[in-house]
C-alpha cells in the first residue's frame, strides 16, 4: 500500500522490484486488495509485452489512512 499511496500508477515490475517479492506471492496479495476494491489492476501491452498497472482506489487510500491513524496511536501509547 505504501508504494501505491502516491496516487500515481505503479507496475507489477517496479512493485516485485521494491518489495523483493515473487510473483506468485505478489499476485496473491493484490489480488486480495483488489478483491476488497482497494486497488485497481490495468492490463495493457507496450511494445508487445504485457504489461499490468496497480492504483489505490479512494477506498483503499481510506482504510490506508485509517491504519496509519491505528498504528500511530499504538506507538503514542
Amino acid at each position: 500500500m505504501c508504494a501505491l499511496i502516491s496516487g500515481d500508477e505503479v507496475e507489477f515490475v517496479y512493485l516485485k522490484k521494491t518489495l523483493g517479492a515473487t510473483d506468485g506471492n505478489l499476485s496473491v496479495h493484490l489480488k486480495k486488495l483488489e478483491d476488497a476494491e482497494y486497488v485497481l489492476s490495468t492490463k495493457s501491452f507496450v511494445d508487445r509485452k504485457p504489461q499490468t498497472t496497480y492504483k489505490l482506489t479512494a477506498k483503499g487510500r481510506k482504510a490506508f489512512k485509517a491504519y496509519l491513524d491505528q498504528m500511530e496511536k499504538l506507538v503514542e501509547e
